[in-house]
Protein backbone atom coordinates (compact mmCIF):
# COMPACT_ATOMS: atom_id res chain seq x y z
CA UNK A 1 0.00 0.00 0.00
CA UNK A 2 1.43 3.61 -0.83
CA UNK A 3 0.55 6.25 1.55
CA UNK A 4 1.39 9.56 0.58
CA UNK A 5 1.86 13.07 3.11
CA UNK A 6 1.06 16.53 1.63
CA UNK A 7 2.78 19.01 3.44
CA UNK A 8 1.40 23.05 3.19
CA UNK A 9 3.81 25.21 1.50
CA UNK A 10 4.50 28.22 -0.63
CA UNK A 11 1.47 28.77 -3.78
CA UNK A 12 1.58 26.92 -6.18
CA UNK A 13 3.31 27.92 -9.64
CA UNK A 14 4.38 26.30 -12.66
CA UNK A 15 3.70 24.63 -15.81
CA UNK A 16 3.05 21.87 -16.43
CA UNK A 17 1.79 19.12 -18.92
CA UNK A 18 -1.07 16.64 -17.80
CA UNK A 19 -0.90 13.33 -18.98
CA UNK A 20 -2.85 12.07 -22.52
CA UNK A 21 -6.22 12.06 -22.15
CA UNK A 22 -8.22 8.87 -20.56
CA UNK A 23 -11.50 9.07 -22.13
CA UNK A 24 -9.33 9.86 -25.30
CA UNK A 25 -6.74 6.84 -25.06
CA UNK A 26 -9.48 4.55 -24.38
CA UNK A 27 -11.53 5.25 -27.41
CA UNK A 28 -8.37 5.00 -29.43
CA UNK A 29 -7.57 1.67 -28.19
CA UNK A 30 -10.78 0.15 -28.70
CA UNK A 31 -11.21 1.50 -32.05
CA UNK A 32 -7.95 0.59 -33.47
CA UNK A 33 -9.04 -2.53 -32.55
CA UNK A 34 -11.89 -2.56 -34.80
CA UNK A 35 -9.73 -0.11 -37.93
CA UNK A 36 -8.27 -1.80 -40.98
CA UNK A 37 -4.91 -0.53 -40.37
CA UNK A 38 -2.75 0.55 -38.05
CA UNK A 39 -2.67 4.05 -36.10
CA UNK A 40 0.54 5.61 -34.41
CA UNK A 41 -0.33 6.82 -30.76
CA UNK A 42 1.13 9.91 -29.77
CA UNK A 43 0.78 10.81 -26.10
CA UNK A 44 -1.24 8.21 -24.68
CA UNK A 45 -2.13 7.79 -21.08
CA UNK A 46 -0.16 4.69 -19.55
CA UNK A 47 -1.91 5.37 -16.61
CA UNK A 48 -3.57 1.07 -15.50
CA UNK A 49 -6.93 2.18 -16.76
CA UNK A 50 -5.94 2.58 -20.23
CA UNK A 51 -3.51 -0.10 -20.42
CA UNK A 52 -6.37 -2.58 -19.52
CA UNK A 53 -8.11 -1.39 -22.65
CA UNK A 54 -4.51 -1.82 -24.51
CA UNK A 55 -4.29 -5.02 -23.21
CA UNK A 56 -7.69 -6.28 -24.03
CA UNK A 57 -7.36 -4.97 -27.45
CA UNK A 58 -4.59 -7.30 -27.70
CA UNK A 59 -6.23 -10.39 -26.71
CA UNK A 60 -8.59 -9.94 -29.28
CA UNK A 61 -6.43 -9.86 -32.07
CA UNK A 62 -5.14 -6.38 -32.52
CA UNK A 63 -1.31 -6.15 -32.51
CA UNK A 64 0.06 -3.81 -30.08
CA UNK A 65 4.02 -2.78 -31.14
CA UNK A 66 4.98 0.12 -28.62
CA UNK A 67 2.71 2.94 -29.37
CA UNK A 68 0.49 1.66 -32.53
CA UNK A 69 -1.91 -0.34 -32.82
CA UNK A 70 -2.72 -2.71 -35.83
CA UNK A 71 -6.54 -3.56 -36.13
CA UNK A 72 -8.60 -6.87 -37.18
CA UNK A 73 -11.07 -5.05 -39.13
CA UNK A 74 -13.70 -6.25 -37.01
CA UNK A 75 -12.96 -9.30 -37.01
CA UNK A 76 -12.09 -10.20 -33.59
CA UNK A 77 -10.25 -13.00 -32.29
CA UNK A 78 -12.10 -14.93 -29.76
CA UNK A 79 -10.47 -14.63 -26.27
CA UNK A 80 -8.59 -17.64 -24.94
CA UNK A 81 -9.23 -16.34 -21.17
CA UNK A 82 -11.75 -13.57 -18.98
CA UNK A 83 -10.69 -10.21 -20.23
CA UNK A 84 -10.02 -8.28 -17.50
CA UNK A 85 -11.03 -4.44 -17.62
CA UNK A 86 -8.95 -3.77 -13.95
CA UNK A 87 -10.54 -1.04 -12.29
CA UNK A 88 -11.66 1.05 -15.64
CA UNK A 89 -15.64 1.08 -16.38
CA UNK A 90 -15.12 2.95 -19.91
CA UNK A 91 -13.12 -0.06 -20.78
CA UNK A 92 -16.06 -2.77 -19.80
CA UNK A 93 -18.89 -0.55 -20.94
CA UNK A 94 -17.42 -0.06 -24.31
CA UNK A 95 -15.93 -3.41 -24.73
CA UNK A 96 -19.53 -4.81 -23.89
CA UNK A 97 -21.05 -2.80 -26.89
CA UNK A 98 -17.73 -4.39 -29.31
CA UNK A 99 -18.15 -7.69 -28.71
CA UNK A 100 -21.99 -7.90 -28.47
CA UNK A 101 -21.32 -8.07 -32.65
CA UNK A 102 -19.08 -10.93 -32.74
CA UNK A 103 -20.04 -14.24 -32.89
CA UNK A 104 -18.39 -15.89 -30.30
CA UNK A 105 -18.80 -15.78 -26.11
CA UNK A 106 -16.54 -13.86 -23.76
CA UNK A 107 -16.38 -12.68 -19.85
CA UNK A 108 -15.85 -9.03 -19.21
CA UNK A 109 -14.66 -8.66 -15.62
CA UNK A 110 -12.53 -6.47 -13.41
CA UNK A 111 -11.57 -5.58 -9.86
CA UNK A 112 -13.57 -5.68 -6.70
CA UNK A 113 -14.80 -1.73 -7.05
CA UNK A 114 -15.07 -2.52 -11.00
CA UNK A 115 -17.64 -4.87 -9.89
CA UNK A 116 -19.49 -3.62 -7.75
CA UNK A 117 -20.26 -0.72 -10.30
CA UNK A 118 -23.97 -0.86 -12.32
CA UNK A 119 -24.03 -2.46 -15.55
CA UNK A 120 -27.74 -2.12 -15.95
CA UNK A 121 -27.56 0.53 -18.85
CA UNK A 122 -25.80 -0.89 -21.30
CA UNK A 123 -27.32 -4.57 -20.47
CA UNK A 124 -30.65 -3.43 -21.34
CA UNK A 125 -29.99 -1.82 -24.74
CA UNK A 126 -27.48 -4.16 -25.81
CA UNK A 127 -29.79 -7.17 -24.99
CA UNK A 128 -32.66 -5.61 -26.79
CA UNK A 129 -30.47 -5.25 -29.89
CA UNK A 130 -29.71 -9.55 -30.16
CA UNK A 131 -27.31 -9.81 -27.63
CA UNK A 132 -27.02 -13.02 -24.96
CA UNK A 133 -26.33 -11.04 -21.85
CA UNK A 134 -25.50 -12.66 -18.36
CA UNK A 135 -24.52 -10.80 -15.33
CA UNK A 136 -24.88 -11.21 -11.44
CA UNK A 137 -27.39 -9.08 -9.55
CA UNK A 138 -29.89 -9.72 -11.90
CA UNK A 139 -27.98 -8.17 -14.73
CA UNK A 140 -26.49 -5.69 -13.12
CA UNK A 141 -22.78 -6.52 -12.30
CA UNK A 142 -19.92 -7.77 -13.89
CA UNK A 143 -18.56 -10.22 -14.04
CA UNK A 144 -20.84 -10.16 -17.80
CA UNK A 145 -20.75 -12.96 -20.18
CA UNK A 146 -21.69 -11.76 -23.68
CA UNK A 147 -23.08 -14.00 -26.44
CA UNK A 148 -22.46 -12.01 -29.37
CA UNK A 149 -23.39 -12.15 -33.01
CA UNK A 150 -26.04 -10.59 -35.73
CA UNK A 151 -27.27 -7.53 -34.27
CA UNK A 152 -30.46 -5.68 -34.91
CA UNK A 153 -30.63 -1.72 -34.85
CA UNK A 154 -32.53 0.41 -31.94
CA UNK A 155 -33.32 3.66 -31.29
CA UNK A 156 -32.36 3.89 -27.49
CA UNK A 157 -33.64 6.77 -25.32
CA UNK A 158 -31.45 6.60 -22.70
CA UNK A 159 -32.74 7.66 -18.95
CA UNK A 160 -29.26 9.31 -18.25
CA UNK A 161 -26.83 11.65 -20.46
CA UNK A 162 -24.09 8.85 -20.25
CA UNK A 163 -21.09 8.86 -22.48
CA UNK A 164 -20.54 5.32 -21.95
CA UNK A 165 -23.98 4.03 -23.02
CA UNK A 166 -24.07 6.29 -25.76
CA UNK A 167 -20.66 4.96 -26.85
CA UNK A 168 -21.51 1.23 -25.69
CA UNK A 169 -24.70 1.44 -27.92
CA UNK A 170 -23.30 2.94 -31.39
CA UNK A 171 -20.30 0.62 -31.10
CA UNK A 172 -22.69 -2.38 -31.09
CA UNK A 173 -24.43 -0.09 -33.83
CA UNK A 174 -21.61 -0.14 -36.22
CA UNK A 175 -21.68 -4.02 -37.03
CA UNK A 176 -25.43 -3.97 -36.33
CA UNK A 177 -28.15 -4.43 -39.65
CA UNK A 178 -29.99 -0.93 -39.84
CA UNK A 179 -29.93 2.67 -38.14
CA UNK A 180 -29.13 2.45 -34.37
CA UNK A 181 -30.28 6.02 -32.51
CA UNK A 182 -29.31 6.99 -29.03
CA UNK A 183 -30.72 9.79 -27.13
CA UNK A 184 -29.43 11.55 -24.28
CA UNK A 185 -31.75 13.80 -22.36
CA UNK A 186 -28.76 15.87 -21.86
CA UNK A 187 -24.87 17.01 -22.12
CA UNK A 188 -22.42 14.37 -21.92
CA UNK A 189 -19.05 13.64 -23.48
CA UNK A 190 -18.70 13.47 -26.99
CA UNK A 191 -15.18 12.17 -27.29
CA UNK A 192 -16.70 8.59 -29.70
CA UNK A 193 -18.17 10.39 -31.64
CA UNK A 194 -15.26 13.17 -32.41
CA UNK A 195 -13.05 10.48 -32.70
CA UNK A 196 -15.07 8.16 -35.17
CA UNK A 197 -15.57 11.42 -37.32
CA UNK A 198 -12.08 11.94 -37.21
CA UNK A 199 -11.58 8.11 -38.45
CA UNK A 200 -13.79 8.57 -41.32
CA UNK A 201 -16.89 6.80 -39.92
CA UNK A 202 -19.88 9.34 -40.85
CA UNK A 203 -22.47 10.13 -37.97
CA UNK A 204 -25.95 11.74 -37.74
CA UNK A 205 -25.52 14.14 -34.52
CA UNK A 206 -28.57 16.70 -33.65
CA UNK A 207 -28.91 18.88 -30.82
CA UNK A 208 -31.61 18.07 -28.28
CA UNK A 209 -33.82 20.24 -26.02
CA UNK A 210 -31.95 20.65 -22.20
CA UNK A 211 -28.08 20.00 -23.98
CA UNK A 212 -28.92 16.46 -25.17
CA UNK A 213 -28.15 14.72 -28.43
CA UNK A 214 -29.45 12.61 -30.81
CA UNK A 215 -26.69 10.47 -32.41
CA UNK A 216 -27.19 7.97 -35.06
CA UNK A 217 -25.05 5.58 -36.99
CA UNK A 218 -26.16 3.19 -40.16
CA UNK A 219 -24.70 -0.21 -40.01
CA UNK A 220 -23.03 -2.44 -40.43
CA UNK A 221 -20.19 0.13 -40.56
CA UNK A 222 -16.11 -0.51 -41.15
CA UNK A 223 -13.57 1.67 -40.08
CA UNK A 224 -11.46 2.09 -42.58
CA UNK A 225 -9.26 4.26 -41.77
CA UNK A 226 -5.56 3.23 -42.52
CA UNK A 227 -2.68 4.09 -41.46
CA UNK A 228 -2.35 7.23 -39.53
CA UNK A 229 -0.94 9.10 -36.57
CA UNK A 230 -3.10 10.81 -33.52
CA UNK A 231 -1.97 12.98 -30.81
CA UNK A 232 -4.31 12.81 -27.56
CA UNK A 233 -4.79 15.92 -25.90
CA UNK A 234 -3.81 16.21 -22.56
CA UNK A 235 -6.24 15.14 -19.76
CA UNK A 236 -8.09 17.99 -18.30
CA UNK A 237 -9.18 15.72 -15.34
CA UNK A 238 -5.98 15.09 -14.34
CA UNK A 239 -4.75 19.27 -14.83
CA UNK A 240 -8.26 20.01 -12.77
CA UNK A 241 -6.42 19.20 -9.48
CA UNK A 242 -3.41 21.22 -9.87
CA UNK A 243 -5.88 24.02 -11.39
CA UNK A 244 -7.63 23.88 -9.07
CA UNK A 245 -5.30 24.05 -6.03
CA UNK A 246 -3.94 27.48 -7.95
CA UNK A 247 -7.70 28.69 -7.66
CA UNK A 248 -7.38 28.40 -3.89
CA UNK A 249 -4.34 30.09 -2.83
CA UNK A 250 -3.69 33.94 -3.23
CA UNK A 251 -0.24 34.19 -5.20
CA UNK A 252 -0.66 31.01 -6.90
CA UNK A 253 -0.56 30.44 -10.75
CA UNK A 254 -0.65 27.08 -12.59
CA UNK A 255 -0.71 26.51 -16.65
CA UNK A 256 -1.71 23.25 -18.33
CA UNK A 257 -0.22 23.02 -21.39
CA UNK A 258 -1.88 21.05 -24.71
CA UNK A 259 -4.72 20.11 -22.40
CA UNK A 260 -8.22 18.87 -23.79
CA UNK A 261 -11.09 22.06 -23.74
CA UNK A 262 -13.85 19.72 -25.06
CA UNK A 263 -16.61 22.13 -23.68
CA UNK A 264 -18.33 19.13 -22.65
CA UNK A 265 -15.44 18.45 -19.59
CA UNK A 266 -14.97 22.08 -18.88
CA UNK A 267 -17.26 23.00 -16.57
CA UNK A 268 -14.88 23.26 -13.56
CA UNK A 269 -13.14 26.19 -15.16
CA UNK A 270 -16.91 28.10 -15.09
CA UNK A 271 -17.09 27.19 -11.44
CA UNK A 272 -13.60 28.33 -10.44
CA UNK A 273 -13.95 31.57 -12.31
CA UNK A 274 -17.56 32.35 -10.33
CA UNK A 275 -15.89 31.38 -7.31
CA UNK A 276 -13.21 34.45 -7.98
CA UNK A 277 -10.52 33.06 -9.80
CA UNK A 278 -8.47 34.06 -12.98
CA UNK A 279 -8.91 31.55 -16.44
CA UNK A 280 -7.19 32.43 -19.34
CA UNK A 281 -7.35 30.33 -22.63
CA UNK A 282 -3.92 30.33 -25.20
CA UNK A 283 -2.49 28.71 -28.07
CA UNK A 284 -6.19 27.47 -28.70
CA UNK A 285 -6.25 24.97 -31.86
CA UNK A 286 -7.54 20.84 -32.46
CA UNK A 287 -6.07 17.53 -32.02
CA UNK A 288 -7.92 13.94 -32.68
CA UNK A 289 -10.54 16.18 -33.44
CA UNK A 290 -10.70 17.69 -30.08
CA UNK A 291 -10.18 21.44 -29.39
CA UNK A 292 -7.35 21.80 -27.49
CA UNK A 293 -5.11 24.96 -25.89
CA UNK A 294 -3.26 26.16 -22.53
CA UNK A 295 -4.93 27.06 -19.64
CA UNK A 296 -3.72 29.50 -16.94
CA UNK A 297 -5.64 29.59 -13.28
CA UNK A 298 -4.31 32.37 -10.96
CA UNK A 299 -5.73 32.26 -7.31
CA UNK A 300 -7.74 34.58 -4.99
CA UNK A 301 -9.71 34.88 -2.09
CA UNK A 302 -12.16 32.15 -3.39
CA UNK A 303 -15.95 32.67 -2.04
CA UNK A 304 -18.49 30.15 -1.99
CA UNK A 305 -20.78 29.68 -4.57
CA UNK A 306 -23.61 27.36 -5.18
CA UNK A 307 -23.42 25.48 -8.54
CA UNK A 308 -26.55 25.00 -10.72
CA UNK A 309 -27.04 21.42 -11.05
CA UNK A 310 -27.19 21.79 -14.84
CA UNK A 311 -23.66 22.42 -14.92
CA UNK A 312 -22.83 19.33 -13.53
CA UNK A 313 -23.12 16.48 -16.13
CA UNK A 314 -20.23 19.34 -17.74
CA UNK A 315 -17.65 18.33 -14.43
CA UNK A 316 -18.91 15.22 -13.02
CA UNK A 317 -15.10 13.94 -12.72
CA UNK A 318 -13.37 17.14 -11.43
CA UNK A 319 -15.82 17.48 -8.28
CA UNK A 320 -13.28 16.04 -6.11
CA UNK A 321 -10.93 18.65 -7.56
CA UNK A 322 -13.52 21.25 -7.03
CA UNK A 323 -13.17 20.33 -3.59
CA UNK A 324 -10.31 21.80 -2.60
CA UNK A 325 -10.73 25.04 -3.80
CA UNK A 326 -14.51 25.16 -1.91
CA UNK A 327 -12.78 23.67 1.06
CA UNK A 328 -10.65 27.11 1.31
CA UNK A 329 -12.83 29.62 0.42
CA UNK A 330 -15.26 31.94 1.89
CA UNK A 331 -18.39 30.72 3.03
CA UNK A 332 -20.56 28.05 1.97
CA UNK A 333 -20.52 26.22 -1.63
CA UNK A 334 -22.79 23.65 -2.67
CA UNK A 335 -23.53 21.20 -5.62
CA UNK A 336 -26.66 19.34 -6.38
CA UNK A 337 -27.64 17.01 -9.69
CA UNK A 338 -24.58 14.52 -9.06
CA UNK A 339 -26.34 11.18 -8.09
CA UNK A 340 -24.08 9.23 -10.53
CA UNK A 341 -20.88 10.42 -7.87
CA UNK A 342 -22.39 7.81 -5.55
CA UNK A 343 -21.20 4.97 -7.93
CA UNK A 344 -17.90 5.94 -9.05
CA UNK A 345 -14.41 4.61 -7.70
CA UNK A 346 -16.12 5.00 -4.47
CA UNK A 347 -19.00 6.82 -2.81
CA UNK A 348 -17.48 10.32 -3.56
CA UNK A 349 -20.08 12.44 -2.28
CA UNK A 350 -20.06 10.35 1.75
CA UNK A 351 -15.94 10.00 0.79
CA UNK A 352 -15.64 14.08 0.37
CA UNK A 353 -17.82 14.89 3.28
CA UNK A 354 -16.22 12.14 5.33
CA UNK A 355 -13.24 13.12 4.87
CA UNK A 356 -13.21 16.84 4.57
CA UNK A 357 -14.79 16.49 8.01
CA UNK A 358 -11.45 14.67 9.40
CA UNK A 359 -9.40 17.76 8.61
CA UNK A 360 -12.27 19.74 10.44
CA UNK A 361 -14.09 21.79 7.24
CA UNK A 362 -17.86 21.51 8.05
CA UNK A 363 -19.48 19.58 4.82
CA UNK A 364 -22.74 18.21 4.63
CA UNK A 365 -24.12 15.40 2.18
CA UNK A 366 -27.18 15.66 0.16
CA UNK A 367 -28.85 13.32 -1.35
CA UNK A 368 -27.37 14.30 -5.01
CA UNK A 369 -24.48 16.95 -3.88
CA UNK A 370 -22.44 18.33 -0.94
CA UNK A 371 -22.35 21.40 1.12
CA UNK A 372 -18.47 22.86 2.44
CA UNK A 373 -18.20 25.56 4.25
CA UNK A 374 -14.46 26.72 3.65
CA UNK A 375 -11.39 27.81 6.19
CA UNK A 376 -8.60 26.76 6.71
CA UNK A 377 -8.40 22.83 6.30
CA UNK A 378 -6.28 20.92 9.10
CA UNK A 379 -4.30 18.38 9.20
CA UNK A 380 -4.56 14.77 9.88
CA UNK A 381 -5.42 11.63 8.00
CA UNK A 382 -8.01 10.65 5.32
CA UNK A 383 -8.94 7.20 3.04
CA UNK A 384 -8.76 7.23 -0.16
CA UNK A 385 -11.35 4.32 -0.21
CA UNK A 386 -9.54 2.74 -3.45
CA UNK A 387 -10.25 6.26 -5.24
CA UNK A 388 -7.53 7.94 -7.75
CA UNK A 389 -9.41 10.99 -7.89
CA UNK A 390 -10.20 11.62 -3.99
CA UNK A 391 -6.59 10.47 -3.24
CA UNK A 392 -5.05 13.35 -5.59
CA UNK A 393 -7.55 15.86 -4.55
CA UNK A 394 -6.72 15.84 -0.93
CA UNK A 395 -3.01 15.40 -2.11
CA UNK A 396 -3.48 18.83 -3.14
CA UNK A 397 -5.73 19.94 -0.37
CA UNK A 398 -2.56 19.47 1.81
CA UNK A 399 -0.71 21.42 0.32
CA UNK A 400 -3.22 24.46 1.07
CA UNK A 401 -4.07 23.28 4.18
CA UNK A 402 -2.92 24.26 7.70
CA UNK A 403 -0.91 21.49 8.35
CA UNK A 404 0.13 17.76 6.13
CA UNK A 405 -2.34 15.53 5.20
CA UNK A 406 -1.49 11.57 4.92
CA UNK A 407 -3.56 9.89 2.01
CA UNK A 408 -3.89 6.50 3.03
CA UNK A 409 -3.84 4.29 -0.06
CA UNK A 410 -2.48 6.08 -3.05
CA UNK A 411 -1.70 3.33 -4.95
CA UNK A 412 -4.81 3.95 -6.81
CA UNK A 413 -3.36 6.90 -8.39
CA UNK A 414 -1.66 5.48 -11.00
CA UNK A 415 -4.71 4.29 -12.58
CA UNK A 416 -5.04 7.77 -14.43
CA UNK A 417 -2.02 9.82 -13.50
CA UNK A 418 1.63 7.56 -12.63
CA UNK A 419 3.73 11.04 -12.45
CA UNK A 420 1.45 12.70 -10.11
CA UNK A 421 3.60 13.00 -7.05
CA UNK A 422 7.11 14.49 -8.96
CA UNK A 423 4.34 17.06 -10.88
CA UNK A 424 2.91 18.02 -7.39
CA UNK A 425 6.96 18.79 -6.34
CA UNK A 426 7.67 20.75 -9.27
CA UNK A 427 5.11 23.06 -8.98
CA UNK A 428 6.28 23.46 -5.19
CA UNK A 429 3.96 20.99 -3.18
CA UNK A 430 6.17 18.84 -1.25
CA UNK A 431 4.81 15.14 -1.15
CA UNK A 432 6.26 11.94 0.45
CA UNK A 433 5.19 8.60 -0.54
CA UNK A 434 5.84 5.44 1.24
CA UNK A 435 4.98 1.79 0.81
CA UNK A 436 3.60 0.00 4.03
CA UNK A 437 2.43 -2.75 4.77
CA UNK A 438 -1.41 -3.03 3.75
Amino acid sequence: MLRLTSHPGAPLRGVFAPPGDKSITHRIWLLGLLNAGTLHVRHANIGADCVASRDVAAALGAAVRGDSITGTGGRLVEPGDVLDCGNSGTTLRLLAGILATQPFVSVLTGDESLRRRPLERIVEPLARMGARILARDGGRLAPLAIGGGRLRAIEHVSPVASAQVLSSVLLAGLGAEGRTVVELPGPARDHTERLLGALGVPLENAARAGGGRRVAVEGPRPIMAGERTITVPGDFSAAAFFLAGAAAREGATVTATSVSLNPTRTGLLDVLERMGATVTRANLREAAGEPVGDVTVTGARLRGVDVPPEWMPRWLDEVPAWAVAAARARGRSRITGGAELRVKESDRIASLVANLSALGIAARELPDGLEIEGGVPGGGQVEARGDHRLAMAFAVLGSVAGAPVVVDDATRIGTSYPDFGRELERLGGEAVMEEREP
